[in-house]
């Protein structure tokens, strides 16, 4: 009789076991490319010499051979049919165990199975099988030598994201969660929604340029929807998120944008997508990051007269943080030396091509001023090493006048941070971008990049500088140096009591001279309150007055700001706000001039976590959140939001007006459904407060 097979068994538990995909929540097999999966054939009776049997991998629309697109393997003769492999393992009655191995270099995605003998074809009924890059296998250029690397940066569902200030950092924990329920299938849909060419499918240069322009909506109705407003009313505030999954969930089932997003949550969403299909990844937090610097590695600071710093005047910015992605992985498309890590970025701030899109561009490059290659270097290279220009604006009879105050050359991109490999802690990257400050190599790279780049020369560069303005400098194009003060004026900004909101705000700022004589020093110095993008909402107060010091001295003058000043912006922001503060001294007679900034971040109370160490699989434990508020002020519309990947769905308790002194708690019955190591996250978010985050490990 013909030879017909009568079933096939994928058998998923042992593929998946071996290809690291054992925790998709997922019904179909997936695997990783370059490496073997077995397959069992049943058969209508033995398999002879003489049969005809080849098992038909496809990719896309119409799978077809010339294209590679459709892989046709005949266990009897031992092709090689573009990378791909397969071999009988044993064959036994009417049982056939099968070995397939995918090329190193297939497209990945999402393949049907079918399996001809003779002229019959059999379909299975689940026949979708989904291939990944594999970091595991030599022949991937995703290939990563170090096993807890790859724990890490491949299969790590939880984590964190650096935030806060460049001398305040603190972590944000999120959850990832690239192998929840419809998170693999997102990610499928996105790769068919780039419209890449399947044979640049093959290629994670391709792929993940492709998912930084994915990821936000701006192009082509991506993930998530950017808003920087201030305003959240028709969505969920960036604030509100602890991960990924609920994002992408909700965008696979709606296929529309998703609202808000700001750049951790674009960060942590691309994170989830790359290590989703294989690609290792990691969150990267650049403190004192510059913006919108035209490629001129220049941003200009406007101050008034009271060390206040002006929004409506500049064109650049400085945040406070940015967060971008690392990819790693080989570059077959450059000049040899440059594998590795390479930078992406899905925040949309600039367009690349055409499309707001960022990457890959590689860390060596940036690092070595090589601005030149692709993609986007310039872009991230200012980002990282950008100077900062002070510019005092003084009123002369009606017009503003720019006077340079100082530069600083030594401020941007400092601490860049990632979560450590394996442990809570933070792993400070900066020196993989930039050489030490100061140093030969970093004056190197620095000469090497501006000569790509367009020099600035030092003409103010505001909205209003331009035809109107008078300004006494000469605009030669140079690279800049730091300032360096005549008479070793220095000042320090400092806090002298925690920053608790509802409390007055006790700060001081020391101004110090080094050089003997009698001098006299204009001063002025300001506190304001700022978003994490630099942008000024709130001015709370300032002083200004001349001090006189003799000889090597110092002078510590206290800045106080009462809580009425700044308790009604906190509640009308929707953003999480910094409070940043300015000083400006000024040595007569000398025109030794000195600007310095501060930024600091609100301390909140603690929530705590009460549960088990150790739970059990498919068995109920509880777990209770408590917060007590020791604030002087009541945190109005209290909502708590709590997920545990493995453990329970995202969930949101409404807590109301929790007033000062009162204690809330909150209870979750959990039933764990996976094995290990799991994390809880929760986030409490008020009108006052936009964010005070705990995380919580438990072993199953």
């Amino acid at each position: 009789s013909d030879l017909q097979v009568t079933g096939v068994d994928f058998l998923k538990s042992e593929n998946s076991r071996q290809h690291h995909t054992d925790g998709y929540n997922i019904n179909s097999l997936v695997v990783r490319r370059g490496q073997a999966f077995q397959l069992q054939l049943s058969l209508n009776r033995e398999l002879r010499a003489a049969d005809k049997l080849q098992l038909r991998f496809g990719i896309g629309e119409k799978p077809m051979k010339i294209r590679g697109t459709l892989m046709s393997l005949n266990p009897r003769r031992e092709q090689d049919l573009g990378g791909w492999q397969i071999s009988i393992v044993k064959n036994t009655g009417k049982e056939c165990l099968l070995s397939v191995t995918s090329s190193p270099r297939a497209p990945v995605g999402i393949y049907t199975l079918n399996v001809k003998t003779g002229t019959n074809i059999y379909k299975p009924e689940n026949n979708s099988i989904y291939l990944l890059f594999n970091p595991w296998c030599e022949g991937d250029v995703v290939f990563l030598a170090d096993d807890a690397q790859r724990k890490e940066y491949v299969l790590n569902d939880t984590g964190c994201i650096y935030v806060g200030s460049a001398y305040n950092i603190y972590n944000r924990p999120w959850n990832f969660g690239q192998f929840e329920e419809f998170v693999l299938d997102a990610c499928m849909y996105l790769l068919d929604k780039s419209n890449l060419k399947l044979s640049n499918r093959r290629d994670p240069v391709f792929v993940s340029r492709a998912m930084s322009a994915l990821v936000n909506a701006n192009d082509d109705s991506g993930v998530l929807l950017g808003n920087w407003s201030g305003n959240y009313k028709n969505g969920t505030s960036p604030m509100d998120w602890i991960g990924s999954v609920s994002i992408l969930q909700k965008y696979y089932k709606t296929k529309k944008p998703v609202s808000y997003g700001q750049c951790w949550v674009f960060a942590g969403v691309l994170t989830t997508v790359m290590r989703c299909l294989g690609i290792p990844s990691r969150c990267v937090s650049n403190f004192n990051s510059a913006h919108d610097t035209e490629e001129n590695l220049r941003v200009d600071v406007y101050l008034n007269e009271r060390g206040e710093k002006m929004n409506s005047m500049s064109l650049d910015s400085i945040w406070n943080f940015h967060v971008w992605n690392d990819v790693w992985m080989k570059r077959e498309d450059l000049p040899r030396g440059f594998d590795g890590w390479q930078a992406i970025d899905s925040t949309p701030q600039e367009q690349s091509q055409g499309v707001f899109q960022c990457g890959p561009c590689p860390l060596k490059a940036i690092r070595e001023g090589d601005v030149y290659l692709p993609f986007d270097s310039k872009f991230v290279y200012a980002e990282v090493n950008a100077d900062k220009v002070y510019w005092l604006v003084r009123k002369v009879n009606g017009r503003d006048k720019f006077i340079r105050l100082s530069t600083e050359t030594q401020g941007i991109g400092v601490n860049m941070s990632t979560k450590a490999v394996g442990e809570n802690k933070r792993q400070d990257i900066t020196l993989q971008y930039k050489f030490p400050e100061g140093s030969p190599e970093e004056r190197k790279s620095m000469q090497t990049a501006s000569s790509y780049l367009r020099p600035s020369g030092l003409i103010p560069r505001s909205h209003f500088a331009a035809g109107v303005a008078m300004y006494n400098e000469d605009s030669k194009p140079e690279v800049l140096r730091e300032t360096v003060s005549k008479t070793g004026l220095q000042l320090e900004i400092t806090k002298k009591a925690a920053l608790y909101p509802g409390n007055p705000l006790e700060l001081a700022i020391t101004v110090k001279i080094a050089t003997p004589g009698n001098w006299t020093i204009d001063f002025a110095g300001s506190c304001q309150l700022q978003s994490y993008t630099g942008k000024v909402k709130a001015t709370l107060g300032y002083i200004k007055e001349t001090i006189n010091l003799d000889g090597k001295s110092e002078i510590q003058i206290p800045l106080n700001i009462a809580p009425d000043a700044y308790m009604n912006t906190l509640s009308l922001v929707e953003d999480e706000v910094y409070i940043l503060i300015t000083a400006i001294a000024e040595v007569q007679g000398m025109n030794d001039k000195l600007t310095k900034e501060m930024t600091m971040s609100f301390e909140y109370p603690p929530i705590t976590v009460q549960m088990p160490e150790v739970a059990r699989l498919n068995e109920d434990f509880t777990c209770a959140f408590i917060f007590k508020n020791k604030l002087n002020m009541p945190l109005d519309n209290c909502k708590l939001r709590v997920e545990g990947l493995g453990i329970f769905k995202m969930s949101t308790f409404d807590q109301g007006d929790v007033q000062p002194g009162r204690i809330m708690k909150s209870e979750i019955i959990c039933t764990p459904t996976r094995l290990g190591e799991k994390k809880i996250v929760a986030k409490l978010t008020s009108n006052q407060i936009k964010g005070i985050s705990v995380e919580k490990g438990i072993t199953i």
